[in-house]
C-alpha cells in the first residue's frame, strides 16, 4: 500500500474501470469515462 495511512485511505476510495481503465470515485454506479457498469477497487499491494 502506500507510505503512509493517508495514502493508504485515498487508495481504498478508488474503483477503477475494467473496460478503460479509468479512475472513479467509490460509489459510482457506472464509469465516468465510458460508462462501463463494471468497476473493481484498486489493487493494494500486501506486505
Amino acid at each position: 500500500m502506500g507510505k503512509f495511512p493517508e495514502a493508504d485511505a485515498l487508495i481504498a476510495k478508488i474503483v477503477i474501470c475494467r473496460k478503460c481503465k479509468s479512475r472513479n470515485k467509490l460509489g459510482v454506479e457506472h464509469c465516468r469515462k465510458c460508462g462501463y457498469k463494471y468497476l473493481r477497487p484498486k489493487k493494494r499491494v500486501k506486505k
